[in-house]
């Protein structure tokens, strides 16, 4: 069933993306400021209250850290161990001894700084020594709130906040952190919000239009696409205001006592908040052009889900990507929450460590010692096994800095999240818009602007965001996508630029059947069964709408029955781009050596030639490479497996006829060119053992 006549959509979708364009223009234009590549990581350790309240405790820290010198550069002091904010009384008490503190760290040749936990509350927790006070706290759509979090409208609560960032620049840091807090998802016991009379009344301001709750709930999820765009897309703007008031407030009273004092930010996947990182770094600056740092984090706190390493430098590559150039000092999050030795190795801290540097970071943030005044003995190890590290971090941001990534990159932008049950309705329920895709860990190289892409991964509601230029300019290029995202492109008016259609959706038990297609290579006849009875994802059958279609694979049943004429297909339409559909499991389940294989010649394909390199072997890697220059390239890789690796098959599209392998201990190699393949060279790399990352670099 089509959504809207595709005539009348495209027009109505240009207005409304000139209007949210108005909405998100700057009012001040960017100030040029100076770039410079890091010379090296930039390391920090995140210092609990209880280590730092106590004088003997706070000097068994600094002692530790003095046996094993290097290890970082900054020591960052947590302002409360629990997660609202603090009663103005404790937070000055606490900014008294910190001062101290700080003072007696830099001494020891650590630069200190504070990271205030709280600006607005996390969630509810230890409330009876928590602030209390005629403050709004966070409300969501239907009116239920968090007490431990208060709304950063609250021109109340804001003079608390005024007062607090006062006192901890009265404390002499060499730079503030701010928290992840500040957002506006995921202050429990509440989702999403805030929706608090003020906010609402904010809200009418900027739209010129009355909603009461019920009605902003109502008309984000019902009616047409467009309405629900529409209604939509204007509160992610009311986010990215609420936000740039809050930062414009803590810059004013940071820098006019310390106007070059260093702010820093620390962030998660912001996409209900309207992912405005860039302008949020330019608030921060100020007038002065302060420097600007940023944590981007996310959730990986234990090592049982090893798959969820790389997924959170996936999610941090992501934040990354949206910065200024000028942000240079970014320190991933590495958080072990609880912080119980034994819940994950010191191995994989370090590799979380050189896997966020791989996706874009420069450097680490540790929070990984005790929340406890006890001793450190325990965590000492861990300490040891990241000053062993320190020398391959350092080594990797200055081989690859803030150059881009090149490669595969799924399709979102600062909007993404207004599509977010666009057709099931219930927008504010939640939900992330942005898919995972499993060829990442098939050694497909990971790119998150896909703007600069070699092939742009499509799902369903991404296009909606985008304009009918944007839209034909997509499908001009390599696109791989899902036959949900296939039949929305269409039924917007796009099938003649897409080659297919989908006929048939089942919920029964299918198997994907290879064809003889040459992207297939030599597994003609093979087969990926992903038991739907299992895994509960529709599989689709496609059928040809232009002639210059070709088939990759078919459905078949249990009794081998054909049960779709396609459900994979690849076409180049009249603007020179390259589709390919998928509708079996296009996302997952691609752990066999046919698929595998395949998928790689695939997206090959699509990219023209264009991919800067990828794993040809059959292995579990993870694979970043900073776009090429002239005077070489850089990436690296990690073994995402518990097996050891031999003779990895590495591509890459390069004149270099030799690499440089450099290993976590800093070991290099020098591996020669065994072959070519078109325009790329094969690198044989003879080990790579479990949960351990490789730096790759080439040079003239």
């Amino acid at each position: 069933m089509r959504l809207i006549n595709p005539i009348l959509y495209k027009c109505a979708y240009a207005l409304l993306l000139t209007y949210c364009i108005l909405l998100q223009a700057s009012t001040q234009l960017h100030a040029q400021k100076i770039f410079k590549e890091p010379e090296k990581a930039s390391v920090s350790f995140r210092i609990s209250p209880a280590l730092w309240l106590s004088e003997s405790r706070f000097n068994e820290l600094l002692d530790l850290f003095d046996r094993y010198k290097d290890v970082t550069d900054e020591l960052t002091f947590f302002t409360s161990a629990t997660h609202p904010p603090l009663p103005l009384d404790v937070f000055r008490e606490r900014m008294t001894v910190l001062k101290r503190r700080m003072q007696a760290a830099r001494k020891r040749g650590y630069a200190a700084g504070v990271n205030i936990l709280s600006t607005i509350g996390h969630h509810e927790e230890n409330l009876e020594n928590s602030l209390q006070g005629a403050y709004t706290h966070v409300t969501d759509v239907e009116g239920r709130i968090s007490k431990g979090s208060y709304c950063p409208n609250d021109t109340n609560f804001q003079q608390y906040i005024s007062e607090v960032y006062r006192l901890m620049v009265r404390a002499e840091p060499d730079y503030i952190w701010i928290d992840d807090d500040v957002r506006l998802a995921g202050h429990m016991p509440v989702s999403l919000t805030c929706f608090c009379n003020n906010c609402m009344d904010i809200f009418e301001k900027e739209t010129g239009k009355k909603y009461t709750r019920t009605d902003l709930a109502l008309l984000s999820s019902q009616g047409l696409v467009l309405q629900k765009l529409s209604v939509r897309l204007a509160w992610l703007q009311h986010n990215r205001n609420t936000i740039h008031r809050l930062f414009s407030m803590i810059e004013k009273e940071v820098h006019q006592l310390k106007p070059s004092m260093p702010l820093g930010f620390m962030t998660g996947d912001r996409f209900f908040e309207g992912y405005d990182f860039d302008e949020w770094a330019e608030t921060l600056s100020g007038n002065g052009h302060a420097e600007v740092r940023w944590r981007p984090g996310g959730g990986y706190y234990v090592d049982n889900n090893t798959a969820e390493l790389a997924g959170k430098s996936h999610d941090i590559g992501r934040q990354v990507s949206v910065l200024p150039k000028d942000v240079v000092s970014i320190q991933s999050e590495i958080e072990n929450f609880p912080y119980q030795r034994l819940k994950k190795a010191a191995n994989i801290v370090a590799l979380e460590a050189a896997s966020h540097i791989a996706a874009g970071c420069t450097g680490a943030a540790f929070n990984v010692l005790s929340f406890y005044d006890e001793p450190l003995d325990e965590y000492e190890p861990l300490v040891a096994k990241l000053y062993q590290s320190r020398a391959f971090f350092d080594r990797m941001v200055k081989s690859m800095g803030r150059k881009e990534l090149s490669g595969a990159s799924v399709l979102w932008d600062k909007n993404s999240y207004a599509t977010v049950n666009i057709n099931e309705g219930k927008w504010l329920s939640g939900g992330n818009p942005v898919i995972r895709p499993e060829v990442y860990e098939a050694g497909m190289p990971a790119s998150y602007n896909y703007k600069d892409a070699s092939v742009i991964m499509l799902d369903k509601n991404s296009v909606y965001t985008l304009s009918d230029v944007e839209i034909k300019n997509l499908l001009s290029k390599g696109v791989y996508m899902s036959a949900e995202a296939l039949q929305q492109l269409n039924e917007m008016g796009y099938g003649a630029l897409t080659g297919f259609k989908v006929v048939d959706t089942s919920s029964a038990d299918r198997i994907e059947q290879f064809t003889g297609h040459t992207l297939n290579g030599l597994f003609a006849d093979r087969e990926r069964d992903n038991r739907q009875s299992f895994y509960r994802e529709p599989v689709y059958s496609l059928q040809k709408t232009d002639n210059a279609t070709e088939t990759l694979s078919k459905l078949i049943d249990y009794s081998r029955q054909d049960k779709g004429n396609i459900t994979m297909g690849v076409f180049e339409n009249r603007l020179g781009g390259r589709i390919c559909v998928a509708g079996y499991y296009p996302w997952s389940y691609m752990g066999n050596l046919s698929k595998s294989s395949q998928i790689k010649n695939v997206f090959r394909w699509l990219s023209r030639e264009t991919l800067p390199g990828y794993i040809a072997s059959f292995h579990k890697i993870n694979l970043w490479i900073r776009t090429p220059e002239n005077d070489g390239l850089a990436l690296a890789f990690s073994n995402s497996s518990f097996d050891p690796y031999r003779d990895i098959v590495l591509m890459l599209r390069t004149s270099f006829k030799s690499i440089k392998i450099v290993n976590m201990n800093c070991k290099e190699t020098k591996i020669s060119s065994s072959g070519e393949d078109g325009p790329y060279q094969k690198f044989v790399i003879p080990f790579t053992a479990p949960w351990e990352m490789q730096l790759v670099i080439a040079a003239p």
